[in-house]
């Protein structure tokens, strides 16, 4: 087989990646990049102070939104012995996580399957929330580990004021990670998706954590909380061509958001396939992290 048919069959195999599921492209997101282990450490250090902060005779409750399968699972559920609740609107990564609960005999973590649009942005359906699902208990952590790109930024506002108001315990801290919405460097995700989003549909990543967290700062909700936000840098590659192509359509949003054409789609490949592939370039994310602490 020549080198051209060679390169013609991974391109046939990068446009095919684009129906993986979501669950199975944010594993091979996880698993070959150093995003978990960024969120990981920041994580710990917020873990850290929490402990600091109360007896140590106290067990902790968290709260974990968009978890998916979570990643960071063992951290979580070491530390937050009282109760730890993740929440997703997917049930096949829930049942990941209930099928590890039976298998290792856990009582202290709980599955909830729902849209937190839905029932955590307005006060009134996050008290239902607060009631229904978390017996009524406040959370020492709430986790937002990119989950954000499924709310409208306009939304953001009264999400995070329902959180800290009605969940989050007193002395209790927020996480929210996300990709940087600005990225001039051509190897970036967020240039990736603001060039070819907006070339074929006008669009470019417009949810600015960085932008957010002083909004929050300036309202009279968040007047004594203590905001910190910081942008870290990951790194991702896989060389498994079909696997790296299943990350580039999670990042560009196809099929949920965006349906790509199918000439559209040849182009996207080819370009991932010189300008990474085939130099063995790895695809950084520029990403915020906002922590918010009572």
């Amino acid at each position: 087989m020549n080198s051209k048919s060679a390169k013609n069959r991974l391109i046939e195999k990068g446009i095919r990646a684009g129906e993986v599921d979501m669950y199975d492209e944010d594993t091979i997101w996880s698993q070959n990049s150093s995003d978990k282990v960024d969120i990981a450490e920041e994580l710990m250090r917020i873990v850290r102070e929490i402990f600091r902060s109360v007896p140590l005779d106290r067990n902790l409750k968290a709260l974990s939104i968009g978890s998916g399968s979570e990643p960071q699972f063992q951290i979580l559920e070491a530390s937050f012995r009282e109760g730890l609740f993740l929440l997703d609107i997917d049930r096949i990564p829930l049942s990941v996580i209930d099928r590890r609960i039976k298998s290792h005999w856990i009582d202290h973590v709980s599955t909830i399957q729902a849209d937190y649009n839905k029932t955590l942005v307005c006060i009134e359906d996050a008290q239902r929330f607060l009631r229904e699902e978390l017996g009524g208990s406040r959370q020492d952590l709430i986790t937002l580990h990119h989950s954000l790109y499924y709310a409208s930024e306009s939304d953001w506002a009264e999400l995070f004021s329902s959180l800290y108001s009605t969940i989050l315990s007193f002395k209790g801290f927020i996480h929210a990670v996300m990709m940087s919405s600005d990225c001039r460097e051509k190897n970036s995700t967020t240039w990736l998706y603001n060039h070819f989003a907006g070339k074929f549909f006008g669009c470019r990543n417009d949810q600015d954590l960085v932008l957010f967290s002083k909004t929050l700062g300036r309202s009279s909700s968040f007047r004594k909380a203590d905001i910190h936000v910081e942008t870290h840098r990951v790194k991702f590659f896989n060389d498994d061509f079909e696997k790296f192509m299943a990350v580039i359509w999670m990042i560009l949003l196809y099929p949920n958001v965006h349906d790509y054409t199918l000439d559209q789609k040849e182009e996207i490949t080819e370009y991932v396939y010189g300008n990474f592939y085939k130099t063995g370039k790895p695809l950084i994310q520029m990403q915020d992290h906002l922590v918010i602490g009572k």
